[in-house]
């Protein structure tokens, strides 16, 4: 004797066929095969599963989601949420692309101009001071335990190197300003606070001190940073619907319950060794 199935989970297998049927559709497999080739259907494949898995993502307009994956297409980013490299994240009934902090990495490293690039949380002790005229900073050794602040830093193959650094109570104020899940008490600034404030400050670095140029994988890097956590409409435009479009947007509050690991301090890159006083490379 087989279980009957209520009206909710009946509802919710209908719209998992409708979205199927779309994303499988010859018109979207033509779409993907365009900018992806032969890895178009493992692309679609990988779609359908977070799409299908998230409630809320069912819900979301259809072509939301449509242009959020094809930012990620465009970019060779998978979705998949267990590589951190992108998102497609459900707000208010639309589907928006957002960069993980592995993927401001990736695009990075793809420029060729980038010898290190690496973000950590930085404790009590080992930051002292900052050189108010070249932001260095003034590097002193671990006391305790406490997280005082996070702390970015990349060097490109000219020489040209910069570090930026936020301390704790700088991260606190700029997700207030810029984040409305936040001011709502919910989402991964309140579930894994450490980790958005790694991606605040890689971003918020590459944004002001990267190489910005036409080139077409720098561009890409570029065209991340614009669309990271925006809702992408028809046009290509940008539209952020939680945050402020005139600064580094935050993640909300579906991103935590996708990628809820904590964010290690290295990148697999080389990492700032603050008790040797010097980034080890």
């Amino acid at each position: 004797m087989t279980n009957k199935l209520t009206k909710a989970q009946e509802m919710q297998l209908e719209k998992q066929r409708n979205i199927t049927n779309v994303l499988r559709s010859v018109n979207v497999q033509e779409k993907f095969e365009g900018v992806l080739g032969k890895r178009a259907n493992g692309f679609i494949g990988s779609l359908l599963s977070v799409v299908t898995n998230n409630k809320l993502l069912l819900d979301a307009s259809p072509q939301t989601i449509m242009t959020a994956a094809m930012q990620a297409a465009t970019l060779d980013l998978p979705i998949n949420p267990n590589l951190g490299l992108a998102y497609i994240v459900p707000y208010k009934g639309e589907a928006q692309f957002q960069l993980g902090w592995k993927g401001f990495v990736q695009l990075a490293e793809r420029t060729g101009q980038y010898k290190t690039i690496n973000a950590s949380v930085v404790y009590e002790g080992q930051v002292e001071d900052i050189d108010f005229i070249t932001g260095e900073l003034v590097k002193g050794k671990r006391t305790g335990d406490t997280v005082v602040g996070y702390v970015a830093y990349i060097e490109m193959l000219n020489g040209f190197s910069k570090t930026f650094y936020m301390t704790k109570d700088e991260v606190t104020a700029h997700a207030k300003k810029y984040s409305q899940s936040f001011q709502k008490g919910y989402g991964p600034w309140k579930d894994n606070f450490d980790a958005m404030a790694l991606k605040t400050v890689l971003k918020l670095l590459i944004s002001k001190y990267g190489i910005m140029s036409i080139d077409i994988q720098t561009s890409n890097l570029n065209r991340a940073i614009e669309a990271d956590q925006a809702v992408i409409r028809e046009d290509g435009t940008p539209d952020y619907i939680d945050s402020e479009p005139a600064e580094v947007q935050d993640f909300d509050e579906a991103v935590s319950k996708q990628d809820e690991a904590p964010v290690p301090e290295s990148t697999g890159t080389p990492a700032l060794d603050f008790d040797a006083g010097e980034p080890t490379f």
